[in-house]
């Protein structure tokens, strides 16, 4: 199962978004090309909304790639900053040519490393953090995110519902099993925090948002 949205209808959800130009249309191409991957439209434009929904100044990523969500974090925020972890040097030094580009140098901070060795050495609190990293790692990550996500702050998840396998053992690729096993631990938690208020969409791969609670 490749697709988790009936063809027809996220076709014309797609339609319905303006298409990209200049850079970000560039990145676009060059990770199709390349195989690099990056948020869907759609969930490009969730990622916007939700930014300006919560006003978000402060903003943590957890896996940067080619820095394209990265990019539409900062351009959706009114002057905000995006902390993004990436463990890849080849990745980092693309994504620093095209937030170069954009010129959003000093609003972009990329660390690298891997998550598990990064997150808990960050200070500080985020009004939103995204998570789009190794999906069978998601429950290592979720301890320091929570706690560094300031109350009413946002969480997002990508990619939780894995071309649906998540959602049904029929769909299921043998050598998936752990990863399948592991996000369904993982969404199985979100849901049930009481620090956390919690819901799946079925756009894209899957994404899930959770509001931590102000009196978490």
């Amino acid at each position: 199962m490749s697709n988790i949205v009936n063809p027809l209808i996220e076709e014309y959800i797609r339609n319905t978004i303006c298409k990209n130009e200049g850079l970000l249309k560039e990145m676009e191409e060059y990770a199709l090309e390349n195989h690099v991957p990056i948020v869907q439209p759609e969930v490009s434009k969730l990622l916007e909304v939700i930014t300006k929904i919560q006003g978000a100044k402060d903003i943590l990523e957890v896996g940067t790639a080619i820095g394209y969500s990265a990019i539409i974090f900062c351009q959706s925020s009114d002057g905000g900053k995006v902390t993004t972890i990436e463990r890849r040097a080849d990745m980092i030094e693309k994504a620093q040519t095209y937030i170069a580009t954009a010129g959003l140098s000093s609003s972009i901070n990329i660390l690298q490393g891997s998550a598990e060795e990064v997150l808990p050495s960050l200070e500080g609190t985020y009004d939103l953090i995204f998570l789009d990293a190794a999906k069978g790692q998601y429950m290592e990550f979720l301890a320091s995110c929570i706690h560094l996500l300031k109350p009413g702050g946002v969480l997002i998840s990508d990619n939780v519902l894995y071309k649906g396998m998540v959602a049904s053992n029929e769909y299921v690729i043998r050598r998936k099993k752990t990863i399948v096993k592991r996000m369904r631990t993982y969404l199985d938690y979100i849901m049930e925090n009481p620090k956390l208020v919690s819901c799946l969409l079925p756009i894209g791969d899957g994404v899930a948002i959770s509001y931590k609670n102000k009196e978490a």
